[in-house]
């Protein structure tokens, strides 16, 4: 199996994901679109793809030129149904690259919230088994629009938080992938790259002692959601 992760900053990587994909043997190859205009390989070679975060906007084109490469190569692996998990940034890059909109939700959601699956949620082979309802760790102030084709997994009380596009591509908006450090490394670092999580005061030490008392686990439900994805792309 050959997967491609893209990484659009150095802290915002594959985190526990990489635990899944060391258990399944994948060649792993990395993208890092602001600093390489193209990926090692054709979409066509990847049995998966997995696309991260970062502090970047998904409507920010003209800041980011890169964006625009990144959601080209998104919309052909759609075309090519080459599996897709997206988090966060990813997310809404895909969605994007499927021709939805994206948006800011009311207020940022920074640190632990509640998601709710819906009822395709509960049935799906990726987050099903992560149960109804759980507590989740998000860093965003923007969020997808369900595309069109697209179905609705699990929902917060200010945003869409997964959504799947036919049996091949899923986007996440919360956190599954992110380790203790890297978690830790925004906390300290925010005032360098985020705006909205300045205006919107968030408590540093809340949520650095909420993410401590809770990571562990969450790391479980993470590896657990990126082994199952896996699964799915592994059988075409």
């Amino acid at each position: 199996m050959r997967v491609l992760t893209i990484i659009n900053e150095a802290d915002a990587g594959p985190g526990v994901f990489l635990d899944a994909l060391s258990g399944t043997g994948a060649m792993v190859d990395t993208w890092l679109p602001p600093e390489q205009a193209e990926p090692p390989a054709p979409v066509g070679a990847y049995d998966a793809i997995l696309g991260f975060g970062g502090s970047a906007n998904p409507d920010q084109d003209r800041e980011h030129p890169w964006l625009t490469a990144e959601k080209r190569l998104l919309a052909e692996a759609l075309r090519e149904r080459v599996p897709m998990l997206g988090v966060c940034l990813g997310a809404e890059l895909i969605a994007a690259a499927e021709g939805a909109g994206v948006r800011r939700i009311p207020r940022p959601e920074i640190g632990w919230y509640d998601v709710t699956l819906t009822a395709a949620g509960l049935a799906d082979p990726v987050l099903g088994p992560v149960g109804r309802s759980f507590s989740a760790l998000e860093w965003h102030s923007y969020e997808a629009v369900l595309p069109a084709r697209a179905t609705a997994l699990a929902r917060s009380d200010s945003s869409l938080q997964a959504y799947r596009i036919g049996g091949r591509a899923w986007g996440i908006q919360f956190h599954a992938e992110v380790t203790s450090a890297d978690f830790h490394h925004w906390l300290d670092t925010y005032t360098s790259f985020d705006e909205d999580a300045i205006k919107a005061g968030i408590d540093v030490d809340a949520i650095a002692t909420a993410t401590d008392e809770r990571i562990e686990a969450w790391n479980d439900v993470g590896r657990g959601i990126c082994e199952r994805f896996l699964q799915v792309a592994s059988h075409p």
